[in-house]
């Protein structure tokens, strides 16, 4: 596969991604149940985007760093290090914006820490490492060794607990960062600290298949692989719910396994259909694929505005005058506020002004 066509397929699935995580995240009113997060175990089509964008980062850490030979050079350590502190400093950028928009200026006190931009600068730093400094032989063994101290956290720590006084993840977090800087709508905060682990096993799982693209030669044969190891991911993670159930808010190692499994077999289809070469009927997803964090974070920023203006809720209500239903009228907003982000990423598709954070 030439380099163009691959990253064809990546950038197909990250925009596919992109757009979903600005979809769920910006229903308005009574939304579908399918287009919620569960609230504790189970998995909903919503639970898939993230981690699926955390798949996608790892291969792209392995096609990245492959171009060094991932040889540990002063300024590509710079360069990984530069970009986890901007990747960690952008996402307390949102959160401090959503408070400093009501007149919060001096939130300091109670900053959330945590968030999905801190999450995927942390999950970057180590695999990076690991991608520098590790023997990629060990990849699998340090897939299953990360997973087994999580499962083993989980299991004497209480971590499937829905009380936070006694999840060792909830515990943890008050612990080290205090209740004022935690997320409060569940018991354990989604992205906090010793949920990490599993997260950066599954980027793992994703660094694993970009080796595998980019080692097999055919198009057929980088499907294949990648078919091959999501289907086992797939059926190792439902065979792990029977003791660990799916759990995006805890990210239990079998929803690690199960949401990986998924996102490569999409990726696997995504490679094979590009035997036939035509790209323009992917315009739309690499509109965002090739802007993907840029236009989330864009979008993170657009709804905090909406929301403080009003402009939510005029679009919502001008719909909802349309659309009597409260759930499509909900969904027709969630799709036009993608549509707009969409108008953004098209701008700069047409200018080639491609933002990488």
């Amino acid at each position: 596969m030439a380099k163009s066509q691959r990253l064809l397929s990546l950038d197909v699935l990250r925009g596919l991604t992109v757009a979903g995580m600005i979809l769920v995240n910006n229903g308005y009113g009574e939304s579908f149940e399918m287009l919620g997060h569960s609230k504790w175990n189970g998995m909903t089509p919503c639970d898939l985007v993230f981690p699926f964008f955390l798949f996608i980062m790892g291969i792209s850490c392995y096609l990245s760093l492959s171009k060094n030979s991932f040889t540990p050079t002063a300024p590509v350590l710079r360069r990984v290090v530069k970009r986890t502190i901007l990747l960690f400093a952008i996402g307390l950028f949102i959160n401090w914006f959503d408070n400093a928009i009501e007149g919060d200026l001096l939130c300091f006190g109670h900053l959330r820490i945590w968030a999905v931009m801190q999450r995927i600068a942390l999950c970057y730093f180590f695999v990076s490492l690991f991608a520098l400094y590790a023997n990629h032989r060990y990849t699998i063994p340090a897939i299953v060794v990360l997973l087994a101290v999580y499962t083993l956290l989980l299991t004497v720590g209480n971590g499937y607990a829905e009380d936070a006084s006694t999840n060792i993840l909830a515990q943890v977090d008050l612990k080290l960062f205090g209740y004022d800087h935690l997320y409060h709508k569940s018991p354990v905060d989604p992205e906090g600290l010793l949920g990490t682990i599993s997260s950066v096993a599954h980027v793992l799982i994703g660094f694993y298949c970009g080796k595998l693209i980019k080692q097999k030669e055919t198009i057929e044969q980088k499907a294949l692989a990648v078919f091959v190891i999501g289907t086992v991911c797939v059926i190792a993670g439902y065979l792990l719910t029977y003791g660990l159930p799916l759990n995006k808010r805890i990210w239990s190692p079998s929803y690690v396994l199960v949401t990986c499994g998924l996102a490569a077999l999409l990726q696997a289809l995504l490679i094979n259909g590009e035997r036939n070469g035509n790209s323009d009927k992917w315009t739309v997803s690499r509109v965002f694929g090739v802007n993907a964090l840029a236009l989330y974070v864009a979008s993170e920023l657009l709804a905090i505005l909406f929301g403080h203006f009003g402009i939510s809720a005029a679009i919502y209500d001008a719909l909802h005058s349309i659309i009597p239903s409260l759930k499509w009228a909900s969904l027709a907003y969630a799709l036009t506020f993608v549509a707009i982000n969409y108008a953004i990423g098209y701008v700069l598709w047409r200018k080639k002004i491609f933002i990488k954070l």
